[in-house]
């Protein structure tokens, strides 16, 4: 009888609120934060995490050892996973900070491209942080992978250095907002400003395009993200520049990559997108036809 009453009352205070202790710990908000730029629109997998033939490695998210050969050299995605060993499980959070800003490794030695660190450099002390504070929470993976191999000189800077710290950018200008996004958060200008033959952005051609990515799925050309009506997307409709967005393009087809359009699709808040828009439309129209894609050889 005593056992059954001892049953009993666990059992009402499993259901009185007992229970509550197997329920997950809710997320700290600068996590959660970290988690949408690391995994949604900041699309840090894209290059962090080592690909096969059928897309990412199981077991080896943010692990590193990602290839990407072009005119520069070759670059090998690092390891941010927290494993003490190959990753970032050692580096102090000011380490993690200054290798995303300024481009330099825990050891001081100049990282290179494609890493953004142009556009990063822009990063808010409060989007950093969080950052930060998600790699510390992923799954540390065991990753040893190689040091880049660059054929250019890198440059002794990624400036313009903007002043520290950077701080928050209001979100009730959806243009200025937008263009926050696009640049330090998304890097979307990254890959669709053209490059002079060193390398170095053109800032006076902002979005125009043009740029050549090649890999598995051929060539693909950076898209002409301005409002010129002829070459860019002045008379698209902003359903068509979101679906753009998520993978969709215009006219048919699939968008390919190094578009990260499996981050995008999830991790993209309808507000952000919204700024987003915002921000292209304000962009100057700049013509600058793109070639069309060339399939593998």
């Amino acid at each position: 009888m005593r056992r059954l009453a001892l049953t009993i009352v666990l059992a009402a205070a499993l259901v009185s609120g007992g229970c509550a202790l197997l329920r997950p710990t809710p997320e700290r908000p600068e996590v959660a934060r970290g988690r949408y730029l690391v995994e949604g629109i900041g699309a840090c997998g894209n290059c962090h995490t080592p690909k096969g033939p059928r897309g990412d490695l199981p077991g080896k998210h943010l692990a590193g050892g990602f290839e990407i050969a072009e005119d520069f050299g070759l670059a090998v995605a690092s390891n941010i996973t927290p494993d003490r060993v190959t990753g970032i499980g050692e580096w102090s959070d000011a380490e993690i900070i200054r290798a995303i800003r300024d481009g330099r490794g825990r050891d001081g030695r100049l990282l290179g491209p494609p890493m953004p660190f142009f556009w990063y450099g822009w990063l808010t002390e409060t989007d950093v942080q969080a950052i930060v504070a998600y790699l510390r929470t992923v799954p540390a993976v065991a990753n040893a992978v190689s040091r880049s191999r660059y054929t250019v000189p890198l440059p002794p800077s990624w400036g313009p250095a903007p002043a520290k710290p950077v701080p928050d950018v209001p979100t009730d200008n959806p243009r200025r907002y937008g263009s926050y996004l696009a640049g330090a958060v998304a890097h979307c200008l990254d890959c669709h400003t053209p490059r002079f033959a060193d390398g170095r952005m053109d800032l006076s051609k902002l979005g125009a395009g043009g740029s050549a990515f090649r890999g598995p799925w051929g060539t693909s050309y950076a898209a002409n993200i301005t409002p010129d009506p002829e070459t860019g997307i002045g008379t698209w409709t902003d359903s068509e520049i979101v679906a753009s967005i998520h993978g969709a393009r215009r006219g048919g087809g699939r968008v390919l990559p190094p578009m990260p359009v499996d981050y995008y699709v999830k991790g993209i808040s309808e507000s952000d997108l919204n700024a987003l828009l915002a921000y292209l439309r304000s962009l100057p129209a700049r013509r600058n036809a793109v070639p069309a894609p060339e399939p593998p050889k």
